[in-house]
C-alpha cells in the first residue's frame, strides 16, 4: 500500500513492464579467458581482491614404469603354483645385460659392446641402434613415446634415440655416474646416496617425464638413526619404484632386498631366509608387478624370489632352468622376461594365473 497525498500523479503513472518482456533469448556475451606464457614447471600466481589463485605449466609423461602404467589387474589372479616357461629366446648378446620390455611381445637387450637390438618373441632382429659410448650403454629404458633411453656412464649422460640418431638429455652431477636405467611409476624423482664405494645401477625418470633432474628433490642414504641404509662394497645397487610409491632396492653387497617409503624410511629388508636356498642370497635385478609383488633375481640360486609389497616370503621360481638370471623385465601381458647372463638367453615365463 502506498501512502501518498497527490491523486493526480498517482493517475500519470505508467507501468513500464511491457517493455522488459521482450528481453533476448540469447545475449552476445564475450566470455574472458586467461593465457599465460609461463615456462613448464613454473608456476603463476594471480591474487584479484580477496580471491588468490595458482597456476602450473605441467609437461606430458614421457616415461613408461617397469610394467606399463596403463596395465591392468584386470584378468589378474594369483601366483600359479608350477609357472610356465613360455618362451626360449636365443640372443646375440654373451653376456647379456640385460632386458627391457616393449609392450607384450618385444623388448629392447644389450650387452658388453655398443649396440642396443630389439627382439621379438621369436628372436628375430627387429632393430639395432648403436650407441655413442665407448665401451657399452649402463642401462636402457623404452618412454611413452617407444623411444629409447640409454646411459653413457662414460659421459655422465642419459641419451634419447630420435631417428636413428642419439640426443644428450641430461648430463648428470659430477659425483654420480648414470649406469642403469629403469622405467618408473608414479613417484617425486629424488636419487639414492652415493657413498664411496658404491654406484646405483637403475637410474629413474617419474611420469612426469623427469629422469634424473639436476633439481634433487631428496636424497637418501641414511635411516632416523643416522646409520647408513646400504652397505658399501664393490657390487651396484639396483632399484625399482612399487605402485604404493615404496623404492625397492636391491643390495648385492649386503646380500638383501631393502624398501624404503616416499620418505626414505625404511620399511623393511629381506635376506631370503625364509626362501631356504643351498647358497647365499646374491640378489640383483628386481622389478614390481601390477599387483605390487616384488620380484628379484638371485644370480648364486639360479632362481627368482617374489614377495608381497610388505616383504611377506610368497615362492621362489627355480623349475625353469634359470642359469644366473641378471636382468628381468615385465612386459604388458603380465609375463617376466629374464635374461640369462652367460648363455644370451631370455626366459618368458608365466606366473599368474587368469581370474
Amino acid at each position: 500500500m502506498f501512502n501518498f497525498n497527490k491523486l493526480s500523479e498517482v493517475n500519470k503513472c505508467r507501468s513500464k513492464l511491457n517493455e522488459y518482456q521482450d528481453f533476448p533469448e540469447h545475449g552476445d556475451l564475450e566470455l574472458l579467458s586467461l593465457r599465460s606464457n609461463i615456462d613448464q614447471g613454473k608456476e603463476l600466481i594471480i591474487e584479484i581482491g580477496g580471491f588468490r589463485a595458482t597456476l602450473k605449466q605441467i609437461s606430458p609423461p614421457s616415461c613408461s614404469p617397469s610394467a606399463d602404467v596403463s596395465r591392468l589387474t584386470t584378468g589378474i589372479g594369483k601366483l600359479m603354483d608350477q609357472v610356465s616357461v613360455i618362451a626360449t629366446i636365443p640372443t646375440n648378446y654373451k653376456p647379456l645385460a640385460g632386458v627391457v620390455c616393449e609392450g607384450g611381445a618385444e623388448a629392447w637387450i644389450f650387452g658388453d659392446n655398443t649396440t642396443i637390438t630389439r627382439i621379438d618373441m621369436h628372436g628375430t632382429v627387429r632393430d639395432t641402434v648403436s650407441t655413442t659410448c665407448r665401451s657399452c650403454p649402463g642401462g636402457i629404458s623404452v618412454t611413452r613415446g617407444k623411444e629409447l633411453i640409454y646411459s653413457d656412464r662414460n659421459s655422465r649422460t642419459v641419451n634419447i634415440v630420435r631417428h636413428g640418431k642419439s640426443e644428450t638429455m641430461i648430463t648428470t652431477p659430477q659425483d654420480w655416474t648414470p649406469f642403469r636405467l629403469e622405467r618408473p611409476q608414479d613417484w617425486t624423482p629424488f636419487r639414492l646416496g652415493r657413498p664411496q664405494g658404491w654406484t646405483l645401477r637403475r637410474l629413474s625418470c617419474t611420469r612426469s617425464g623427469d629422469i634424473l633432474g639436476q633439481n634433487m628433490k631428496q636424497e637418501i642414504y641414511k635411516d632416523g638413526q643416522g646409520n647408513p641404509i646400504f652397505k658399501d662394497g664393490g657390487y651396484s645397487l639396483y632399484m625399482s619404484e612399487n605402485n604404493n610409491g615404496d623404492v625397492c632396492v636391491s643390495d648385492p653387497n649386503a646380500d638383501a632386498v631393502v624398501v624404503v617409503d616416499k620418505t626414505g624410511r625404511v620399511r623393511f629388508r629381506y635376506d631370503s631366509k625364509l626362501a631356504r636356498r643351498k647358497k647365499s642370497f646374491d640378489p640383483r635385478d628386481i622389478v614390481t608387478d601390477a599387483l605390487g609383488q616384488i620380484i628379484v633375481t638371485d644370480i648364486n640360486n639360479n632362481c627368482l624370489h617374489i614377495l608381497d609389497q610388505n616383504g611377506q616370503f610368497l615362492k621362489c621360481v627355480d623349475d625353469c632352468g634359470l642359469e644366473r638370471p641378471l636382468g628381468l623385465s615385465v612386459d604388458s601381458e603380465g609375463r617376466l622376461w629374464v635374461g640369462l647372463y652367460e648363455k644370451g638367453e631370455i626366459k618368458v615365463i608365466k606366473y599368474m594365473e587368469q581370474s
